[in-house]
């Protein structure tokens, strides 16, 4: 109750400080406005931005491995170019050998992508990603569907013309109609559309989307289009387990079994790259934790500005109430009573300001961006707010314990 009272005590006299001079109380807030603005703003594009290219890179999947001719990263500077062409793409019979005797992950699938074009009637859709996928594509990468089903074990056994498309293939080519049941053709060759895949809608970059994919089973994909060394080349891919941390475990078992099926000699070097998805997500973060830390020094000047505009409105808040404060400690008002009083009215002070600053990169959010969808995250809000609290402590603690070591007679006589 105590605690209850000196804090109403407190916002009472922080309320009729702050209403009393309405004008200098506005300037001093200025400052801490503007740098949470400034942080929280830039905060808030960084986050928008960089959720928005990672899940354009959604089609890698996540926690998935993969084996390549090239690595995503650099190699050694001295490596020659010309040794990761003359590698030897992955192949189906690599995948089976791997998907036997892998143990460290949830599942194991192969697929191959092409680009063609899909027609029904007169309508046609150019620039579709066609891949050719095994049962288990759907384990290792996510394959949301709006409508209709996935392929069936035995449908892709046996290489069924059968298809899975994107939204905007299907608008394109039934416009205004179902398309589940319909034919669609690629390269001349029927297909019978059973699935369509949840709309993803416009991305920052031009990226491989769902909306103009295709899935085909992987045996009918390899009638259309050659695979191998001189053709297509597949990629064979692994989904590690959630306990596998980095996916350790998971790149050694792929790498002996790897070089195992190759025939490579302990005295070989790998004919092959194991490359994580996640390495370009954790990329791209990188970038994106510079451009946070830039928000900060920004945001960091003007938040300085306005702690020492706090600062000094509690030193000539104290000064104006001196009388006030000895009549309070002549009456029995303990020192921490009048330090949590003026600490209050700075921290109070301060959330103003950052609060105002939040509401700001709120209506900033409602800005149209083209493709990007700015979004306030509830992290940034209670960090902005975290930020204003400190800066209120910080500015004002000083000014406060001048306060409550104020002699009380003194403090009276004080005209």
């Amino acid at each position: 109750m105590l605690f209850l009272q000196l804090t109403w005590e407190s916002f009472r006299f922080a309320a009729n400080a702050l209403s009393s001079n309405l004008t200098r109380t506005i300037l001093s807030l200025l400052g801490v406005t503007v740098g949470i603005f400034a942080i929280i703003a830039v905060f808030t594009l960084v986050d928008s931005l960089e959720n928005n290219i990672k899940s354009s890179f959604s089609f890698l999947g996540t926690n998935v491995m993969r084996v390549d001719r090239f690595p995503f990263a650099s190699g050694p500077q001295d490596y020659p170019w010309w040794k990761y062409f003359r590698r030897p793409p992955g192949t189906m019979a690599e995948y089976k050998f791997m998907q036997e005797r892998l143990k460290s992950a949830e599942a194991v699938t192969i697929s191959a992508s092409a680009t063609a074009t899909a027609q029904a009637g007169s309508n046609a859709f150019q620039g579709m990603q066609l891949t050719g996928v095994a049962y288990t594509y759907q384990d290792v990468y996510e394959v949301a569907l709006e409508e209709g089903r996935y392929f069936s074990e035995m449908e892709i056994n046996s290489s069924r013309n059968l298809a899975i498309i994107g939204k905007t293939i299907a608008n394109t080519l039934y416009p205004n109609q179902p398309i589940i049941g319909k034919e669609i053709k690629i390269k001349g060759m029927k297909y019978v559309v059973i699935g369509v895949f949840e709309e993803e809608g416009e991305g920052l970059f031009d990226l491989p989307s769902k909306d103009e994919a295709c899935l085909i089973p992987y045996g009918a994909f390899t009638k259309m289009f050659y695979t191998g060394r001189n053709g297509i080349e597949p990629t064979i891919a692994a989904k590690g387990k959630e306990d596998d941390i980095g996916l350790v475990a998971l790149e050694n078992e792929m790498m002996g079994i790897m070089r195992a099926k190759r025939g490579l000699k302990p005295t070989e070097e790998d004919n092959f790259s194991l490359n994580k998805t996640e390495f370009i997500q954790n990329a791209i973060g990188s970038i994106f934790d510079v451009i946070s830390a830039a928000g900060w020094v920004i945001g960091g000047f003007s938040i300085l500005v306005g702690g020492f505009g706090i600062a000094n409105i509690m030193f000539v808040s104290v000064r104006e109430r001196t009388n006030i404060i000895g009549i309070q400690k002549s009456l029995g008002a303990r020192n921490y009573f009048i330090l949590f009083q003026f600490l209050f009215e700075a921290v109070f002070l301060s959330l103003i300001g950052g609060g105002t600053g939040i509401l700001l990169v709120y209506f900033l959010s409602f800005m149209q961006l083209g493709t990007l969808e700015l979004v306030l995250s509830f992290k940034n809000i209670m960090l902005g707010l975290g930020v204003s609290s400190i800066i209120g402590v910080v500015s004002g603690i000083i000014p406060a314990t001048l306060a409550a070591r104020l002699d009380p007679v003194e403090a009276i006589r004080t005209a």
